[in-house]
């Protein structure tokens, strides 16, 4: 057995602190109680209360909400037809301009896919606001929803469903109540996908987006290039705490159901 050495643990202790260090610094400064974010003045909650009552931040984060639900929902039920036609409808006319099609945007420059679509709904006639962000959002997103959901497809074995339909299931009853629900988790991590996705981006939105529609990654870059006030610092902050919980969630959940079914597959075999 490969002993671990002192450079493995020099790499990953200096790998590690690359990662995570800065965001240990930025919440230990978003408490800080002055102005200057690289000067302590002492332990404070007062970026916090400001950032609460700063109503620029709050509707930039109730539009980066709707639009990720929106799109990533939008974008789960596309990629999962397209993941469906991909692995299921075999050889057809067009397939490898449907299937390029669909992948083109994993690896296409976000400021291409952003510069394209605006040109579109410049052309179309279409206002830009929340409607062109979501539309664009689905565009990008649904893609890495049908990488997702094809592998598992890939894998899927077709003698299920086809022990439904003989059972009496239409097509779509098989689907609905045999596939689907076998496929599910690839459809919610796909959904999740999406969902980050499009919280993250600032590229493509920022093509699309009009006057009326601000995403909260816009506005915090149009607030950095004026420097970095502690309300960044807090709503970074809170944006950290809330990933984390979410992916401690998560895991706990996740062991639970291994568990559980543990558990079961135990008291199955003392049967």
């Amino acid at each position: 057995m490969r002993r671990f050495s002192w450079f493995n643990a020099t790499s990953l202790t200096l790998g590690f602190a690359f990662l995570y260090l800065p965001m240990v610094i930025l919440v230990i400064y978003s408490f800080n109680a002055s102005k200057l974010v690289t000067v302590w003045a002492g332990f404070s909650t007062r970026w916090y209360g400001e950032l609460l009552s700063n109503e620029a931040f709050l509707n930039a984060a109730w539009v980066t909400l709707k639009v990720a639900v929106f799109s990533s929902t939008l974008a789960t039920v596309l990629g999962t037809l397209a993941a469906l036609v991909l692995v299921r409808a075999g050889r057809f006319p067009g397939r490898t301009a449907f299937s390029g099609m669909i992948y083109a945007p994993l690896v296409m420059p976000e400021v291409i896919t952003g510069l394209s679509l605006l040109l579109l709904f410049i052309a179309i006639g279409l206002d830009r606001g929340i409607l062109t962000i979501v539309l664009a959002h689905t565009t990008f997103s649904m893609c890495y929803v049908s990488v997702v959901v094809s592998s598992r497809l890939a894998t899927f074995d077709k003698s299920l469903e086809e022990a439904a339909l003989d059972l009496g299931c239409t097509p779509f009853e098989a689907f609905r109540l045999v596939t689907l629900p076998i496929i599910a988790p690839a459809v919610i991590s796909g959904w999740l996908l999406a969902f980050t996705l499009s919280l993250d981006d600032l590229v493509i939105a920022s093509f699309v987006t009009g006057p009326s529609a601000t995403t909260l990654p816009m506005k915090i870059w149009s607030s950095v290039r004026l420097g970095v006030s502690p309300e960044i610092n807090a709503l970074s902050t809170i944006l950290i705490g809330i990933v984390t919980a979410g992916v401690v969630t998560a895991s706990i959940v996740s062991k639970r159901a291994i568990s559980a079914r543990q558990r079961d597959e135990q008291a199955a075999a003392a049967t």
